[in-house]
């Protein structure tokens, strides 16, 4: 699974290339830190927070019938 920390400027604007992201994937902003990371075919996807912050995101993968 592809998972990236994306580079934030010191004047607050993300830099990214949509060209290297993958074809679906989500950007998570926590504590001024913007992380990237590709979402599974089937899955149900969580953000999991404590005090006002993501301390982790889950996935509960499957397969389609």
């Amino acid at each position: 699974m592809f998972a990236a920390v994306i580079k934030v400027g010191v004047d607050g604007n993300l830099y990214l290339d949509i060209m290297e992201l993958p074809e679906t994937c989500v950007i998570v902003l926590s504590k001024g830190v913007a992380k990237l990371t590709e979402l599974p075919a089937y899955a149900e996807t969580k953000s999991i927070t404590h005090q006002g912050q993501v301390k982790c995101v889950k996935w509960d993968e499957g397969e389609e019938f």
